[in-house]
Formats: structure tokens, C-alpha cells, sequence
């Protein structure tokens, strides 16, 4: 709950500043708003990418046993911590509409009521589920899971 409220806080901030923005900009034209983007865009290196490897081909030096018969050592990355979600939906706003939400405001996204939910981890789709409620907390039950080759084609 404490999340919601500062993520709440947060995109009202967000709002309060792009409206004054909006407000500052009053009767200028498009060019003058254009020119002021292009004076505060600076572009951002790139990090640099490894190569994809096979996860196992090689083993790493001093980490864990090497690949056998079975597979990868999973025990390497078994405590590395990932971002689970869930997505309800999503839908395009413009600027304009989102400036005009406020408390009570109704959002319609795409899907439909009763559809099941996107599990994500780290931003990519493993699982869809349906909203469970435990001891009174929200939960997802898991009713199909993507095998791990539909996730790893997804990743290419």
C-alpha cells in the first residue's frame, strides 16, 4: 500500500510539473517549443553489450562446479533478485487527457473483465493468471505458464 501512495505522489508531481510546463509555454509556438527539446536532449552513451552465450558453454573460472551430464550449475544465479508484475492491461493516453486525471478518474484499458492477467519478470511474459485473495491479501493463481523456449525466443 505505501508503494501505491508514493507512486501516486510521485505521478502527481509528475503532472504538476508537466502542467506548469504547459502553462509556462502559454502562447509560444511550436518551433520555440521545439528548440527548447532540442537544447535539453542529450543523448546517453550506450552501455556496451557481451555477446549472448550459451548459458553453461563455458564454465566460469572459480564459480561453482562446471556444466555436466544434467545441465547448468544453477547455483550461480539462484540468489540474483528479479522484478515480478502483474499487468492488468494498458491503453495510449495522450499528455492532455493525462494532465486532466485526477482522484476518481477511470482509466479503460484493453482487455476485457474477467480476462486473465500478464505475469512478468524483469519485463517479460512467463505466466498468465487470476487475481486470488489470501488471509486478505491479493495473490495470482498461475493457469498457464510460456515454456522456457517460448521465453527464451522472446529474448532473441
Amino acid at each position: 500500500m505505501a508503494d501505491e501512495e508514493n507512486t501516486s505522489s510521485e505521478e502527481q508531481a509528475l503532472a504538476d510539473e508537466w502542467a506548469a510546463a504547459l502553462a509556462e509555454a502559454g502562447d509560444a509556438d511550436q518551433d520555440d517549443i521545439d528548440a527548447m527539446l532540442a537544447a535539453q536532449e542529450q543523448p546517453k552513451p550506450a552501455a556496451p553489450r557481451a555477446p549472448m552465450e550459451e548459458f553453461g558453454s563455458a564454465p566460469l573460472p572459480g564459480v561453482g562446479l562446471p556444466a555436466g551430464l544434467d545441465g547448468p550449475n544453477l547455483d550461480v544465479i539462484l540468489d540474483i533478485p528479479v522484478s515480478i508484475s502483474m499487468e492488468v492491461g494498458n491503453t495510449d493516453i495522450t499528455i492532455r487527457n493525462l494532465l486532466q486525471l485526477n482522484q476518481g478518474s477511470v482509466i479503460e484499458l484493453d482487455r476485457l473483465a474477467g480476462e486473465p492477467l500478464d505475469v512478468l519478470v524483469n519485463g517479460t511474459l512467463i505466466a498468465h493468471g487470476e487475481v486470488v485473495v489470501v488471509n486478505e491479501k491479493f495473490g495470482i493463481r498461475l493457469t498457464d505458464v510460456i515454456s522456457p523456449s517460448e521465453r527464451i525466443k522472446k529474448l532473441r
